[in-house]
């Protein structure tokens, strides 16, 4: 987000907010000698200062001054069953009596290894890492070296991770130029493509040889904030098959979290590599890289020997780790043997037409949209006439469905805060399987009232 302390003047959602969280405050002013712009995470930079959480248990977390949110953070996607599920808490718990870290193979990441491929349909193999960031890396090294290619094509608007091959492409870069601090030949590599665009991806596909794989989120940008025609899917894997092209699917948030199979199970499009993070782990740190054996098959010593080939080296400290793996299986049991994911996606498909009938009941053209467990917000800033809950969110540009106005969505949020609900800076989030009743009436109390500071502060206009 952009720097909004210049930009938002002291007013008196702002002057609330910060009369409510003085603790969070004083954190934060001891924060920006320590951080850079005093935090860890840069969507958690927010004006006139970031929240600052004490604990969580179930769809609720507590700030360190006592006030107590709805949470649709959710462990950024991470806690599809809430925060402190007592099977996962237990598996972890005992798991660090026994040990926290091994250094050596152990039992669990068997198991957990097993679970995985028990519920993702292309995972041949497996490999752990400690974050989704690391198991898109790791699947961009194995597809070069599968193919003996250097490019890779990615659609724009994906999140893909933070390093150096997936700058160019998401938020800017779109050219491939590169960012600061990254190599020009390696955002040379990237190939930006529109999403959905199947013209445009055929084009870059014939055009270039070079192409070692395609990567995409498969159910849209940032969990559908940008959604996707799971047909596009299906055409993917023709074109690549076709081409010898590896098919990566970022599954780092759909990955058990919109059905048990992940996106990949739901639409029965099998990826030839797919990265995991976030639900996989329990909530807990932790990664892997799944996919078909042949192109797995190059971490592993003996077919590299068989071959003659170079293995491809991959250390990590913290791979498979136990306590990870401990939460992991725990969180994909009860995955795999109730209906967690379909709990989630029908309380989101509830809270979006409910918070859409209050944007009707206070004539603001907006739509909240989404699918499965996931929600955002559409503030029509170009001023189309819509109907909020019969709004589709295919049939406008990707650019337009994310431009909004920082001043307004600041204020937004922290109204939210205000009514205690805590939504990500861009008013989306996601719902698990533990958000009920209770949860949904706050949340639209709240969605009602934070609205209605919105009008008193911005005129009926806004």
């Amino acid at each position: 987000m952009p720097d909004q302390a210049a930009s938002i003047a002291e007013s008196g959602i702002v002057e609330a907010y910060s009369e409510r969280t003085k603790g969070s405050a004083r954190l934060y002013e001891d924060a920006r000698s320590r951080f850079p712009s005093g935090i860890t995470h840069d969507i958690r930079h927010q004006h006139p200062h970031p929240l600052y959480l004490e604990r969580a248990e179930g769809a609720h977390k507590w700030d360190v001054d006592g006030n107590r949110y709805v949470d649709y953070f959710i462990g950024h996607g991470a806690l599809i069953l809430g925060h402190g599920h007592p099977e996962v808490v237990k598996a972890a718990q005992a798991q660090m009596r026994a040990g926290s870290h091994l250094g050596g193979s152990h039992r669990l990441e068997v198991t957990w290894a097993g679970l995985i491929q028990s519920l993702m349909p292309s995972a041949e193999r497996v490999r752990f890492t400690a974050s989704g960031t690391e198991a898109t890396l790791l699947a961009l090294r194995l597809a070069r070296a599968h193919t003996g290619r250097t490019k890779f094509v990615r659609f724009k608007g994906h999140f893909h991770g933070w390093h150096d091959h997936m700058v160019a492409g998401y938020s800017a870069h779109f050219d491939g130029t590169p960012a600061p601090g990254v190599l020009p030949e390696v955002a040379a590599a990237s190939i930006t493509v529109a999403p959905g665009d199947r013209e445009a991806t055929r084009s870059a596909l014939a055009a270039e040889p070079d192409i070692a794989a395609v990567i995409i989120e498969p159910t849209g940008a940032h969990f559908g904030r940008t959604p996707l025609d799971p047909e596009f899917l299906a055409f993917l894997r023709q074109e690549t098959a076709a081409r010898d092209v590896v098919l990566i699917f970022d599954e780092v948030v759909t990955g058990f979290r919109v059905a048990p199979g992940g996106a990949q199970g739901l639409f029965g499009v099998l990826p030839d590599l797919t990265a995991l993070g976030k639900i996989a782990a329990g909530g807990l740190p932790g990664g892997a890289l799944v996919g078909a054996k042949e192109i797995m098959d190059q971490l592993d010593f003996t077919a590299s020997a068989e071959t003659e080939t170079e293995k491809i080296g991959h250390q990590g400290t913290f791979n498979a780790n136990p306590v990870s793996a401990a939460a992991g299986i725990a969180a994909l049991r009860i995955i795999s043997e109730s209906d967690a994911c379909g709990r989630a996606n029908a309380f989101a498909a509830d809270l979006r037409q409910r918070l859409n009938g209050v944007l009707a009941e206070l004539s603001i053209p907006w739509a909240v949209y989404g699918e499965y467990s996931g929600f955002y917000l559409f503030t029509n800033v170009d001023k189309r006439p819509l109907i909020a809950n019969h709004f589709d969110p295919h049939t406008v540009d990707p650019d337009e469905l994310v431009r909004a106005d920082a001043e307004l969505m600041s204020k937004l949020r922290l109204a939210m805060l205000l009514n205690g609900v805590d939504l990500t800076p861009r008013f989306s989030g996601w719902t698990s399987a533990v958000h009920g009743a209770d949860e949904a009436a706050a949340t639209i109390d709240g969605f009602r009232n934070a609205l209605q500071k919105l009008k008193s502060e911005f005129g009926e206009s806004f």
